[in-house]
């Protein structure tokens, strides 16, 4: 499956703003708004914050699953998908995130 098909079996992000991600201290390390060019990624980690109550690393593989075709890419250029590159830093590093949600 593409990341386009698999954009279409997750839920709706319509009434969210942004995803904001927490480190262990609780202090936000990333935003991901929803705006056009982030809202795959804003779906995605916000359907995995939902079954996985935050990005851990079981969130993060299934994550890179979900991205599909740009989870090959990243790893072929990295920095050119960063929120891709944050769930391969959080396999790595078992370190992850909790996840606030900024309604619309």
């Amino acid at each position: 499956m593409t990341f386009a098909d698999n954009l279409r079996q997750l839920p709706s992000i319509a009434h969210l703003a942004a995803l904001q991600l927490l480190d262990d201290a609780g202090q936000v390390v990333a935003t991901i708004p929803n705006q056009q060019g982030k809202t795959g990624s804003l779906t995605v980690y916000a359907a995995l914050a939902a079954k996985h109550g935050g990005i851990t690393v079981a969130a993060a593989q299934e994550g890179l699953e979900l991205f599909a075709e740009h989870t090959a890419d990243a790893r072929q250029h990295p920095g050119s998908h960063p929120n891709i590159d944050r769930l391969l830093q959080v396999i790595e590093t078992g370190q992850g995130y909790r996840v606030a949600l900024v309604q619309a």
